[in-house]
């Protein structure tokens, strides 16, 4: 099991459960996590979904080793949703989603904030777009959806310099709604969720449905260069370099790619 799922008073829960890989999504977690999505959003018991991270991470974003694979080994077998049916999950998600950031919270650990409706984060987390530290493009709509939250110099410096970012600064440019202590949390993001699933789901998904419905083409434009930006750039010099350097724990070095 990647993904634990509860339902208590009609939040549905979905912990990444990837602890020993620091919640990293691997096909089978971005699978599980799209198909819970999916299945939240037809539920009509479920009116929030709260996601979270099992463990001392959110989520590490992409598994690197898998990565690797995906990039040198065209047998890989690839899931049946994958990084990008997760994104259509969540563009598509119609209900409120609430997220914790409970840890560490990489690439799509991070970008899945630009979907969120409600965002929280724990004191001790810490976010990063290591995008380009790894040779490749933003991902998740964020080079949309990003400066939207946080105006166009946040943003800029958060897809550019793959920097970490405190969750005191994340609340301060807009990242997150509130920051929690470690042990107050998920109490907080439930007390919030859970307020809001006692309205109407008919009335949530209508509020939801005018905020988001005005941006679903621009999403949409904004994935579609990234995308084509992300497959240029995957298996290049600049990502293998930072692949290899990940595999043999290393810092990568760009000085002696040419072009990089």
């Amino acid at each position: 099991m990647v993904l634990q799922i509860r339902d208590e008073h009609r939040v549905r829960t979905m912990r990444l459960d990837r602890p020993e890989a620091l919640n990293a999504f691997n096909e089978a977690l971005y699978d599980a996590t799209a198909r819970a999505l999916r299945e939240a959003a037809d539920d009509p018991e479920v009116a929030v979904v709260l996601l979270t991270g099992n463990g001392r991470a959110f989520s590490a974003g992409t598994d690197l080793l898998e990565m690797h694979q995906i990039a040198t080994d065209p047998d890989f077998q690839r899931g049946e949703f994958g990084f990008v049916g997760l994104v259509d999950a969540l563009a598509d998600f119609p209900k409120p989603l609430v997220v914790a950031v409970n840890g560490i919270g990489l690439g799509i650990g991070c970008t899945v904030l630009g979907f969120a409706d409600l965002a929280y984060m724990s004191s001790e987390a810490r976010l990063k777009c290591p995008f380009t530290s790894l040779g490749v493009a933003p991902e998740a709509a964020s080079s949309y959806l990003l400066p939207r939250l946080v105006g166009r110099q946040e943003a800029a410096w958060v897809l550019l310099s793959a920097e970490w970012i405190s969750a005191a600064e994340a609340q301060r440019i807009g990242l997150v709604r509130q920051v929690c202590s470690p042990d107050e949390l998920m109490a907080t993001a439930r007390g919030d969720a859970e307020t809001l699933a006692r309205r109407p789901i008919s009335s949530l998904t209508a509020v939801k449905r005018t905020m988001t419905e005005p941006l679903r083409h621009a999403i949409a434009e904004a994935r579609a260069r990234e995308n084509a930006a992300f497959a240029a750039l995957m298996g290049g010099p600049a990502n293998l370099e930072a692949l290899t350097a990940f595999g043999e724990g290393r810092e990568p070095d760009f000085t002696g790619i040419p072009g990089e």
